[in-house]
């Protein structure tokens, strides 16, 4: 059998109050039409009170239950009180005819205590027993008073009274767990949209990092390889302008092929290599597009120690960062050479990237990545604290300028 809940024993003794309310209005009716007539009328202005108290109940309830349930919007609430006097009213008519109807006072009672504050609901049930008294002293026999048709509505009203406060704290203390569970509810579906913003964030820093380490230096390449083809084409170097226009094939294939990676969220084809080799392709097709574009820089590459079986993100990390520090060296270093160097450690592996280009200015070289330097420094230097490396940059104006990323490895 199934925990029954809190909700549950409340609608259960709502029900039980409207049936016991309608049972009891029938047992009246039914005892006056075999027979017990009233003191102050006959069978049919009883008939008649009984049916008109039964409407204005029903009508109350089914309103209450039915704006309760969302079957309708408009609220009975400020109906409240003249519905309940009506009630009272008719009710206490039917007694004073009849004392068969004294019974009916006992659902009011918990009526009375729900609908109204404490002390009014004591006070009203006070009259509604009073009326129940005068009732049994009006149809008792001539001499026929005794001390039970005081004690009896006495004890069923304070009956009523205690079982009323127990139905109210019951309805208390569901509504209250109630209020707990759509606050819970609203505190999950605001938890549901924050972790959902910083994933879309999440996501739209990644792409911008991979867009700038990719797309970008590819986009940056091509113009400037355009650019040179213009002034081969105006030198009337038809060679140099062939080579120029085949740089700028390989730079956009490339492109093309990440770009399709963004549409379907795969890695890199470069990383389906081992890293030494991306990393070596990435120099060498460094020094092509330098070349291309005139300038006489030799880029090599180098790896030292034995490469352990690294994570996607470290391998991806340094390769971006090679992209991206190699790309800075064609368009700002005007450096001869670079070289990139990939060393393990036992607890690290690092990538320097060192070129003998003019360097930046000490003032910046000092004040670090975030403030000194480009967007893609910055957000390597991002990339690396994510894994919990860092990123160290060394320069001097003409001494040329020295990148070091640094992930540390896990333990065995």
């Amino acid at each position: 059998m199934g925990e029954v809940s809190t909700p549950d024993i409340l609608r259960g003794l709502r029900i039980s109050l409207h049936v016991s309310f309608a049972a009891l209005l029938l047992i009246g009716v039914l005892r006056v039409v075999v027979g017990i007539r009233s003191a102050y009328g006959g069978e049919g202005l009883i008939v008649s009170l009984s049916i008109l108290l039964a409407g204005i109940y029903l009508l109350g309830t089914s309103w209450e239950s039915s704006f309760s349930q969302g079957r309708t919007t408009r609220s009975p609430r400020r109906f409240v009180l003249p519905w309940l006097g009506a009630v009272t009213l008719v009710w206490a008519g039917l007694t004073l005819a009849s004392p068969d109807f004294s019974w009916v006072a006992f659902p009011l009672f918990f009526i009375y205590l729900v609908i109204l504050p404490t002390r009014p609901a004591i006070v009203s049930i006070a009259g509604l027993t009073a009326v129940v008294i005068v009732a049994q002293f009006l149809h008792a026999p001539s001499g026929d008073i005794h001390l039970a048709m005081v004690i009896g509505p006495s004890l069923g009203a304070a009956f009523a009274v205690v079982m009323g406060f127990a139905y109210r704290a019951l309805y208390r203390d569901s509504e209250r767990h109630l209020r707990t569970i759509r606050q819970l509810e609203a505190a999950r579906l605001e938890l549901a949209e924050q972790e959902q913003e910083v994933g879309r964030a999440g996501e739209r820093e990644r792409l911008a990092r991979e867009i700038h380490d990719t797309l970008a230096q590819g986009l940056s390449s091509i113009v400037l390889m355009s650019r040179a083809v213009r002034k081969a084409w105006e030198q009337h170097d038809p060679a140099r302008a062939g080579e120029r226009l085949a740089v700028i094939e390989q730079t956009a294939a490339e492109n093309l092929a990440e770009a399709r990676r963004f549409v379907r969220d795969l890695s890199s084809p470069v990383l389906d290599s081992d890293l030494p080799t991306a990393l070596r392709e990435v120099a060498a097709r460094t020094a092509d597009r330098a070349h291309a574009e005139g300038q006489d820089l030799q880029c090599s590459f180098r790896s030292e120690g034995e490469l352990p079986d690294l994570p996607l993100n470290h391998r991806a990390v340094l390769l971006r960062a090679a992209q991206s520090l190699l790309g800075n060296v064609v368009a700002h270093a005007r450096a001869r050479t670079a070289v990139v160097t990939l060393q393990v450690w036992p607890d690290a592996v690092s990538l320097d990237v060192v070129d003998d280009g003019i360097g930046f200015v000490d003032d910046d070289a000092r004040a670090g990545p975030q403030d000194a330097h480009s967007y893609g420094l910055e957000k390597l230097a991002a990339r690396a604290q994510e894994l919990r490396g860092a990123l160290t940059i060394e320069s001097t104006r003409g001494s040329g300028t020295a990148v070091n990323i640094r992930l540390p490895l896990e333990g065995p």
